[in-house]
């Protein structure tokens, strides 16, 4: 089995027996959804396929090719009477330099689209009966050139736009010097940008051009662009396609029970022809059968690590971030064992959008928010009206910063809370991770620090002991959480000082506020179930707060005092036996959840933001 990893051609998935998730079932509903359809969805969220298998499902020129590519799917038992029916003309906004002078900008956007114009002549020429021209200096005249062929012939053309925010995107990251001037130089009054959309509105008016489908990851420039093209219909809320991109659970289940398969040697390859290929394969089966996984264990790392996004309120199914998905499934096919790293490099850039709002006013507070993993990051609704200029100088309140987390896929839809407020949340452990990197470079600036960091969460990981990493949240850490410019709630405080110190998702499912059936475990870090060939620890850790004005102490009586003093104080005494209490009710729940052997549990008191004492339970 070939998982289509990086690939987002469908005539080279289906014609090379790459595996590929049937989505083709939808294909009648986005038809009768509208002509101009907008669908919005994270980057690497299988955009881009998608908008292959509509160029496939509708070329003219690929109807002889309908069987072999269609014919064992969902829409070739029965196909809609528009399928290779149209002239399809696709440009990919990711592929314009959004860099440079204004000039060069719409210089770049001129050269791309008069690029595919000349391919899409080419591709049709067996079609014209009227002759086109092609201007180089000006893409939208020779646009208008192809609808005149179009329109003299018996067919009509389907546009495919991929990417169409990309220069928002280029905007809002990079905060280059002029760049939201040149941005909006594109789509105001008659800026280049609004000119195309203008073009394509007034296409679909008679003029040959009959559907559009544009992808996206947010709604910024089509706000932006206001009249320019106002036509569209939002679809990417709705419940029928909130998984058109992306896996369910039962389908990611299924993958893996079917390599689990093939690890054990249950399928024999019989051809001749085949015999190379099938070496090649029991190699791989034999790592897979040597690593010790299970479809079961997979399933459940992978819901952790890639699970759980929602982008419509009244979908009922999470969804398994695509691309992380066929990531792990092709190290499974490849190397036989989990990948090493659970985050692809290749979205990387999403660190990016989070460096940007952290910077915001208010943006730090709201990664806090969500990492607390209660379900407080609430909104009345999604902002979907805003734009660069919003987002660039407006003021940031939460509705709007969450909203923005939301399309960039680092939020998520996760149902609804009092007053029909929509509970946004972190979807996974890999996005969570993102928030708690971030929250760490901003904490810990200095290597030298995050060296010691290291270190000793090290001590913690392979030995149990505490002691190192509380010395240094005593002697670095609490001084710069807690001059931060926002409000902390003590117990959160020290929650987060552990939190990100301890987090390694090379090694540890590290989750906050894990829902144990009881409550809440403050901090649990369960080691990956591959990884469980060395040393590490499970951890669980329960937080506890006292103020200094609740021990009756000062903060110099405080540092003077040894642990084993403070620990005896009644005050401190009673809060580590009801830390203690927590931990082993929830330790169990996680012992028999995961077949834990030797959980370390630990106890945590914060004494104002002076010391830490700890019992290990």
């Amino acid at each position: 089995m070939q998982f289509p990893y990086g690939l987002s051609d469908f005539g080279t998935l289906r014609q090379e027996g790459y595996w590929y998730l049937d989505r083709t079932d939808r294909l009648p509903a986005l038809e009768q959804a509208g002509r101009q359809l907008v669908f919005l969805r994270p980057r690497r969220f299988g955009k881009s396929l998608l908008l292959s298998m509509l160029e496939h499902y509708y070329d003219l020129n690929r109807a002889e090719q309908f069987e072999a590519l269609f014919g064992n799917l969902a829409i070739g038992r029965e196909p809609t009477p528009l399928h290779n029916q149209y002239f399809v003309l696709k440009w990919d906004f990711s592929l314009v330099a959004a860099h440079g002078e204004i000039g060069d900008i719409e210089a770049a956007l001129h050269r791309h689209l008069n690029g595919r114009l000349t391919q899409f002549v080419a591709d049709y020429q067996s079609h014209w009966t009227r002759a086109i021209q092609l201007h180089p200096e000006d893409a939208l005249a020779s646009f208008q050139s192809v609808l005149g062929a179009v329109h003299a012939t018996p067919h009509k053309l389907y546009l495919l736009i991929d990417e169409y925010d990309n220069f928002a995107n280029e905007v809002l990251m990079a905060a280059r010097p002029g760049s939201q001037d040149r941005y909006q130089t594109l789509l105001q009054g008659e800026g280049l940008l609004k000119t195309v959309f203008k073009a394509i509105k007034a296409a679909a008016g008679g003029l040959g051009l009959d559907r559009v489908f544009i992808t996206g990851v947010s709604p910024v420039v089509m706000n932006d662009m206001t009249s320019g093209y106002n036509v569209a219909m939002d679809i990417y809320l709705e419940a029928g396609f909130n998984d058109l991109c992306g896996f369910t659970e039962p389908e990611v289940a299924a993958v893996l029970r079917q390599l689990e398969g093939e690890s054990q040697g249950t399928e024999e390859v019989h051809e001749a022809g085949e015999m190379r290929e099938a070496a090649g394969e029991a190699v791989r089966a034999r790592a897979l059968a040597g690593s010790g996984w299970s479809a079961e264990k997979a399933l459940e790392t992978m819901r952790t690590f890639y699970n759980g996004y929602r982008f419509s309120e009244e979908a009922e199914t999470s969804l398994y971030n695509p691309t992380l998905s066929l990531y792990f499934f092709d190290a499974l096919r490849r190397q036989g064992h989990y990948p090493r790293r659970m985050l692809d490099e290749n979205l990387a850039m999403d660190r990016n959008k989070l460096v940007y709002i952290a910077s915001l006013p208010h943006g730090e507070e709201l990664l806090i928010e969500a990492l607390r993993g209660d379900d407080r990051v609430l909104v009345p609704e999604l902002v979907q009206r805003f734009g660069v200029a919003d987002v660039l100088a407006a003021v940031k309140d939460q509705p709007f910063m969450a909203s923005l987390l939301y399309f960039f896929g680092i939020l998520t839809l996760a149902g609804e809370g009092a007053l029909a407020k929509l509970v946004l949340r972190i979807p996974n452990l890999v996005a969570r991770g993102l928030y708690v990197e971030r929250l760490r470079e901003r904490w810990l600036p200095a290597p030298e620090t995050r060296d010691l960091a290291r270190q000793a969460s090290e001590t913690l990981y392979l030995q149990g002991d505490l002691e190192p990493l509380c010395e240094l949240i005593e002697q670095s850490y609490f001084s710069a959480l807690s001059n931060r410019d926002y409000r902390w709630s003590n117990e959160l405080l020290v929650k987060f000082a552990f939190l990100t110190l301890l987090f390694d998702d090379r090694l540890y499912m590290a989750v906050s506020e894990l829902e144990t059936g009881r409550g809440y475990a403050d901090l649990a870090l369960i080691v990956r179930p591959d990884m469980r060939r060395f040393q590490a620890l499970d951890l669980l850790l329960e937080f506890k707060y006292l103020s200094l004005q609740e021990l009756g102490l000062s903060g110099a009586q405080v540092r003077e005092q040894s642990r084993a003093a403070l620990a005896k104080l009644p005050a401190v005494a009673a809060k580590l036996d009801e830390a203690e209490a927590q931990a082993r009710d929830y330790g169990g729940t996680l012992t028999q959840r995961y077949g834990l052997s030797d959980l370390r549990a630990f106890a945590v008191v914060a004494l104002g933001v002076e010391r830490l004492v700890w019992r290990t339970v």
